[in-house]
């Protein structure tokens, strides 16, 4: 959904699967709003498809402004062409839903299936983003979406918006709430507000915190015992260098160094095998949706930093606090 800046709805939507209907007098609302280059509609739906054969899923069905067909994949179509929606009952499936349907055997066109009772036909297979849910994302033109869906009073999921040129997208954003009594929210805004649904009304937080929390403890555990083990056994060592007479702050830097350059190879060598397995994953279809983030290897990397710095501290006061004296016991 690269070609909108803003996406509009109603104020009582919280996240993009569970959406009240706009009503289709908003559209030309926000079309009048000032700094609005223009606005399309948008449907998002969860009818069922049946293929030839019998098998079934309930599909992710977005329904395109049928002029402009705002809102298409913008991942590479691997059959087809996005213009060929503009056929009579014609749809396009991502590759995951193709493959559900159809696991074995070349990509071919056209095929037919049902859509809640209704015959439709497959022109175009597409490189969709993963959705959140594991349902097959399927495409249409917003006059026939309606139909495969099923009349309702109210059916305009979202309004698509564009900002002219210059004009600022938060200030626009406003402007449109004002005029018209709904939400409105930038593309990146929205996408944040669907990951804080899912982060206050599921168990995703409490189940990664916990296996964090304990992945951590079990770190600066195994850390702590194998540096303080290291400092036991080297005792005698570190006692001669205090002897001839090195200090304290340097016995501290060097048990320092040689922690962080282990927790350096450590995380290395951990980044290396998480990329690997997120690259791997990639080419499976039902993980498809899962990316290793700069931002989540910045974080691994600053939680290795406070373990390692709070596994060295174990082990730093046994040194700090030897005689020199031990060199010289049996």
């Amino acid at each position: 959904m690269v070609d909108a800046d803003i996406w509009v709805m109603d104020p009582a939507t919280q996240y993009i699967d569970e959406i009240q209907p706009l009503k289709d007098t908003d559209l030309q609302r926000v079309r009048g709003v000032e700094g609005v280059q223009w606005a399309v509609r948008l449907f998002k739906g969860l009818p069922r498809m049946t293929a030839p054969d019998g098998q079934f899923r309930q599909v992710i069905l977005m329904g395109l402004d049928d002029a402009t067909l705002v809102g298409a994949p913008h991942g590479k179509m691997r059959v087809g062409r996005i213009e060929d929606l503009r056929q009579p009952n014609a749809i396009i499936l991502d590759y995951a839903g193709y493959r559900y349907f159809f696991p074995e055997g070349e990509v071919t066109l056209p095929r037919t299936f049902e859509v809640n009772g209704r015959m439709v036909r497959l022109v175009g297979v597409a490189d969709a983003s993963a959705p959140f849910a594991t349902f097959p994302v399927a495409f249409a033109r917003y006059s026939e979406a309606l139909g495969f869906q099923g009349l309702e009073r109210n059916q305009m999921s979202f309004v698509l918006a564009k900002a002219v040129p210059g004009v600022d997208r938060q200030a626009l954003t406003e402007r449109i709430r004002a005029a018209t009594g709904l939400w409105a929210q930038t593309r990146e805004d929205f996408a944040w507000q669907n990951m804080s649904y899912y982060l206050r009304n599921t168990g995703i937080p409490v189940n990664f915190g916990i296996t964090i929390s304990i992945a951590t403890l079990v770190g600066i555990v195994v850390m702590g015992q194998t540096f303080y083990i290291f400092t036991l056994e080297n005792l005698k060592q570190f006692g001669t260098l205090k002897a001839i007479g090195v200090g304290n702050w340097t016995l501290t830097r060097m048990i320092l160094l040689q922690a962080f350059v282990v927790g350096a190879i450590g995380y290395s060598l951990g980044m290396f095998l998480c990329a690997s397995f997120f690259q791997i994953t990639q080419q499976n279809l039902p993980t498809r949706g899962l990316i290793l983030l700069p931002e989540a290897m910045l974080g691994v990397g600053l939680t290795v930093f406070v373990i390692v710095a709070l596994a060295s501290v174990l082990s730093l006061r046994r040194v700090l606090v030897l005689e020199p004296a031990v060199v010289f016991r049996t």
